[in-house]
């Protein structure tokens, strides 16, 4: 009889210490998960800084999200009067420069298969989605080290989301290269839960759509723009040359690159503003640069960028490879 209440007592410490012990990542991911998608939306706000350049970039990022479908993204760069907004409605996915007076419409299904660091309902599908992903307990956090599914993925393939503890919110998310140093930090300022705001909040100006293209002006016919330069490498390609164009607005500069099978062409002029806020039809997906949104269809890839307008182009480098020459313009940097 002692034997069988000595082996009791001993299953019920034993139980009570597993209950006491670490939890499990998939305990902690149903609970995150469920807190962070049962809500109806979520409003906040953060910093995001950029170290893929020269010199880090820093950027004020604000947002909105309603359940289903509904977001609104601004981001601003501090110190400068530049900002761009991407908004998905009923209507579809917008990507708005108020410096350009300009609006884009999209169709697509942003951010469905584009995972954002800034966006916490995607980041808790990258956890899930990753089977291969690892939780780190600390004292005050969990930290989960996942493969990334943004279009950044090729040259950052991990993140890594560090999530408080009592709160069960982020509090910031690191971007990694394949060296695993940090080249994009989102940090989280404010984050509130259960903000359900009404539609008209994420309305963009639609009128006109049928108009494919409204009259243009340049921002600034008499501004000395800077050369901007791809400081992403790829072996054994080099700038063959470097040929201008006088334009209406300034000059178009053709840089052309090539080697080893690898050809593509950058195009920079002067942004030129519309006359009048109506949203213009393009092709292509919404690719979110970090300092700018652009549009990528096919072998193409265009943006907007500190007053220039930006158009990369080539036939034998990927979607991912272009988007790697995009995102890594630098101005005067020659590679």
């Amino acid at each position: 009889m002692r034997s069988k209440i000595g082996l009791l007592l001993l299953g019920a410490v034993l139980l009570l210490l597993t209950a006491c012990g670490a939890p499990s990542k998939e305990d902690v991911v149903k609970k995150l998960s469920g807190k962070w998608n049962d809500s109806n939306g979520y409003d906040l706000q953060a910093t995001m800084e950029i170290k893929t350049g020269e010199e880090p970039r820093l950027y004020d990022v604000t947002v909105w999200h309603t359940k289903p479908d509904f977001y609104k993204v601004d981001v601003s760069q501090k110190g400068k009067d530049e900002s761009q907004m991407i908004v998905r409605n009923e209507e579809g996915v917008f990507v708005v420069t108020p410096s350009l007076n300009k609006t884009y419409k999209f169709q697509s299904d942003w951010p469905a298969q584009n995972s954002q660091a800034y966006l916490i309902s995607t980041l808790s599908d990258d956890i899930k989605a990753d089977k291969k992903s690892t939780m780190t307990e600390k004292e005050k956090t969990y930290v989960f080290e996942t493969a990334t599914r943004n279009n950044h993925k090729a040259v950052l393939p991990t993140q890594q989301i560090h999530i408080d503890k009592k709160t069960l919110l982020p509090t910031h998310v690191s971007l990694l290269d394949e060296n695993k140093e940090e080249k994009i930090r989102v940090e989280f300022k404010k984050i509130t839960l259960g903000v359900k705001r009404k539609a008209d909040d994420y309305k963009v100006e639609t009128e006109n759509m049928d108009h494919e293209k409204k009259e243009e002006k340049p921002k600034d016919k008499k501004a000395e723009l800077e050369t901007f330069y791809p400081s992403a490498t790829f072996e054994g390609v080099t700038l063959i040359s470097e040929e201008p164009v006088a334009t209406e607005t300034g000059t178009r500069l053709f840089l052309s690159y090539g080697g080893a099978g690898k050809e593509f062409v950058v195009v920079q002029e002067p942004a030129v503003a519309m006359d009048g806020q109506v949203p213009v039809s393009i092709e292509g997906d919404p690719v979110d640069l970090g300092f700018a949104v652009a549009a990528l269809s096919g072998n193409t890839i265009r943006w907007e960028q500190d007053g220039i307008a930006f158009y990369v182009a080539s036939e034998s480098l990927s979607k991912g490879e272009l988007i790697q020459v995009a995102g890594s313009m630098q101005p005067d940097v020659v590679k």
